[in-house]
This record gives structure tokens, C-alpha cells and sequence, in this order.
């Protein structure tokens, strides 16, 4: 069976009557998404925040009404997919282009869940190239400074024409092939003029729900107790 499937369906449960929820964007929150129907359709009560056009127009599609962000305080809980998580729980996130608006959701949500197959664990991140969302003015420079750097950047194209954002940006995206330190490296990179924002989510994910084979596991972010 789909590992990404059994991992989508199984996330669905976490969502209760009358929460505020976030929905990601890519191949894997689709599957969420069709189930998540059939709740709704059953009669769970939700209102939902999308990270993205293509998210909305499947959530739509599907019967799933779509609120805005700024008509909430606060969301209960975000079910987004990842591109690669390591032992800490690190992910890589940005396959869809939508990494932006992700953080932003993900940022202002009380618990965020991710949902991924077996592929998608490893040991470092670094391995899927690091997507990174730039402005449109002065890119072709930006890149030249990041290949001086080692970061190997190239435009993500659609056919043979360079990928709009939401956003109207591009994504760059970076073969670091390991990325040891990905807090600091997403702190590095901010700090060149013309970059939005990263595909490094780091210290943000609660739960990740794995599809392994045709079964679930469920790693939780171990949470340390701090003196007072």
C-alpha cells in the first residue's frame, strides 16, 4: 500500500470538531485532503487556512471551505508533508513551491504534524536540494553569490520557463548534498539581500507520522524540561 497514503489517513484523526486547521501543500497532503472530505462530509466542523493556490483549489474542489489567515487568532493544528526529516526531527521543506506560505502557517499553529513514506527519513539533511524563495530583482546576482559559496544554485523551471511562487518569487534550489548545521545555515542565508525565505524548518515540527510498509509509526519531538 502508499506509504505516503496510510500516513496522510492516519494524521486525519488527529483533527477534532471545531479546530482551526492548516493545510500544507504537495503530493502527500493530497491524500490527506480526500479524506479529511469525507470527515467533513460526515460532519466534523472545521475551519481551514490553506498554504497555497494549488492547496485551495484541491481543498475546494473537494468540498473542504477555505479561510483566511487573518480571520483567525491562531491555528490548533498544521498537517503539512516534508521532503526529508533527520534524527531531530530538521526537515527540509519546498518540493511545491509553497515553502513560504508553509512557514507562515506553521509558525502560527499550536501543534504542527508532518506527514511522510519511509524515503523521506534520513541521517543528515541535505541530500533533496534545498529549495530557497527569492525575489525576481537582482536573482541572476544572488546566484552568483551563492555559487562563489559552494551552493551550487539553479532555477527551478516549469518546461523551460523559471517557476513563479505565490508570491511572484522564484525558487533557487541548492545541492548542499549534507547540511550538518541546517539552524545555522538557515540563518546564513537569510542574511543575503533578496532572499525570502528558506526550505530549512528546523525546531517546528510535534509529530511525524511515517508510512512504513503498510503500517504507521509516529515519532514525537522530544521536548526538554528547562529550570526555572
Amino acid at each position: 500500500m502508499n506509504e505516503k497514503k496510510i500516513a496522510a489517513e492516519y494524521a486525519v484523526d488527529y483533527i477534532e470538531d471545531g479546530m482551526i486547521v492548516g493545510l500544507g501543500t504537495g503530493s502527500t497532503v493530497s491524500f490527506m485532503l480526500n479524506k479529511l472530505s469525507q470527515r467533513i462530509k460526515g460532519g466534523l466542523n472545521i475551519t481551514a487556512i490553506s498554504s497555497s493556490a494549488a492547496t485551495t483549489k484541491l481543498a475546494s474542489s473537494l468540498g473542504i471551505k477555505i479561510s483566511m489567515l487573518s480571520d483567525v487568532d491562531e491555528i490548533d493544528l498544521t498537517i503539512d508533508g516534508a521532503d526529508e526529516v533527520d534524527e531531530n526531527l530538521n526537515g527540509i521543506k519546498g518540493g511545491g513551491g509553497a515553502l513560504l506560505y508553509e512557514k507562515i502557517i506553521a509558525s502560527n499553529s499550536k501543534k504542527n504534524i508532518w506527514i511522510v513514506d519511509s524515503t523521506k527519513l534520513v541521517k543528515t539533511l541535505g541530500k533533496c536540494p534545498l529549495p530557497v524563495e527569492i525575489v525576481q530583482f537582482g536573482s541572476t546576482h544572488l546566484c552568483v553569490k551563492l555559487e562563489s559559496k559552494g551552493y551550487k544554485p539553479t532555477f527551478r523551471l516549469t518546461g523551460t520557463t523559471r517557476f513563479i511562487t505565490d508570491n511572484n518569487n522564484y525558487i533557487v534550489d541548492l545541492k548542499m548534498e549534507k547540511i550538518e548545521k541546517p539552524v545555522d545555515l538557515d540563518t546564513k542565508l537569510k542574511s543575503y539581500a533578496g532572499i525570502v525565505e528558506t526550505g530549512l524548518f528546523c525546531n517546528v515540527v510535534d509529530t511525524v507520522i511515517t508510512g512504513v510498509g503498510n503500517k504507521v509509526e509516529v515519532t514525537n519531538k522530544k521536548r526538554e524540561n528547562k529550570p526555572y
